[in-house]
């Protein structure tokens, strides 16, 4: 059987987890963003992405389950994984869906947190204009990053394989996150990895 790998990305909004997600498409890697799941759900029922994602999301783990969009980003996942080694899931959220992640996938999967002080994130989130701030209706960062952890993201963050600090250039970053996408977690392709064990 061929050897796969699954590399999931966990940090606060504007961390970098969506330019990790850039970096792994642009090297052919396929990316599942659990965010898309909430996105369609959102447009589903008829709401505004921009505004109500974040309501959607707690609906969907309230409504099912606080694996429910881990869950329903599996048929996805493995979809891909028919055509391609390597794919990378954005945007975990929790502990309950790393469990999912790591009780499908085992030793496949690994979990990278993306993380970058509370300035610079505001800085970012700014400069991508893609969200509704407070101004505009939408929520804050503050308030953003409370739901965030609300949902148990500080658990998964603890529970990362791989830690990158995104607070130096764009350009360190992404061969920071090109280097796990190809090799895996320590730089070493996973043939390497898998010899020694």
């Amino acid at each position: 059987m061929k050897s796969m790998h699954v590399i999931g990305t966990v940090g606060l909004p504007g961390s970098g987890k969506g330019e990790a997600a850039t970096v792994a498409r642009e090297d052919g890697i396929p990316v599942v963003t659990m965010g898309d799941v909430v996105r369609q759900e959102t447009a589903d029922r008829g709401l505004d992405p921009a505004k109500d994602h974040g309501t959607v999301a707690q609906a969907l783990r309230e409504e099912n389950g606080p694996t429910a969009i881990a869950e329903r980003s599996l048929p996805m996942i493995e979809d891909r994984l028919e055509g391609h080694d390597t794919v990378l899931v954005d945007g975990i959220r929790s502990g309950d869906e790393v469990d999912v992640f790591e009780e499908r996938f085992g030793d496949a999967f690994t979990l990278v947190s993306i993380e970058a002080p509370f300035e610079i994130r505001v800085e970012r989130i700014d400069e991508r204009g893609r969200d509704a701030g407070e101004a505009d209706g939408g929520e804050g960062l503050a308030a953003r990053d409370e739901r965030e952890r609300g949902f148990g993201m500080d658990d998964a963050m603890d529970r990362a394989d791989v830690v990158v600090e995104n607070t130096d250039t764009l350009a360190a970053f992404h061969e920071r996150i090109r280097a796990i996408v190809r090799n895996g977690t320590d730089g070493r392709k996973p043939a390497e990895a898998d010899a020694d064990s």
